[in-house]
């Protein structure tokens, strides 16, 4: 069970839904000026998670990573960057079960990039929360 007692069964939805990115001002203010940053935090979150079982203590590190220069790189000279953000999404819907298919993500990181961010963030942290991380840290 997640923070939202959401079980990880196959087939579920998110936790929160994609228009509920306004919930969580801060990262959707992220997303939409800095996606690049976005998407490198909740990357490495989840690379984070997969490796070590638990929350990164940096919550994603630095503000500017290499994920985020490709991001800002392909975006700035072939309008791209959303295309590195699918792999992600898709990564998280198959850690969580959560319904779906790769068109699907394509389809929402490109007309949806700062709110898809924001709910892959969300339901990062919802794990993070469960295993006992707080924003507050």
């Amino acid at each position: 069970m997640n923070a939202k007692n959401l079980p990880y069964t196959s087939g579920r939805a998110w936790s929160h839904g994609l228009c509920g990115c306004c919930d969580q001002p801060g990262t959707c203010f992220k997303a939409w000026c800095c996606p690049c940053v976005t998407f490198a935090q909740n990357k490495r979150r989840l690379e984070y998670l997969d490796r070590q079982g638990i929350p990164d203590p940096e919550h994603g590190g630095e503000f500017v990573s290499g994920d985020c220069w490709l991001h800002t790189f392909l975006t700035c000279c072939f309008n791209a960057g959303w295309v590195l953000q699918i792999g992600t999404r898709n990564s998280i819907r198959s850690r969580y079960s959560i319904r779906g298919d790769p068109f699907a993500d394509c389809c929402t990181v490109f007309w949806c990039n700062p709110c898809s961010l924001t709910q892959e963030s969300r339901e990062l942290e919802l794990e993070e929360t469960s295993l006992g991380w707080s924003r507050q840290k």
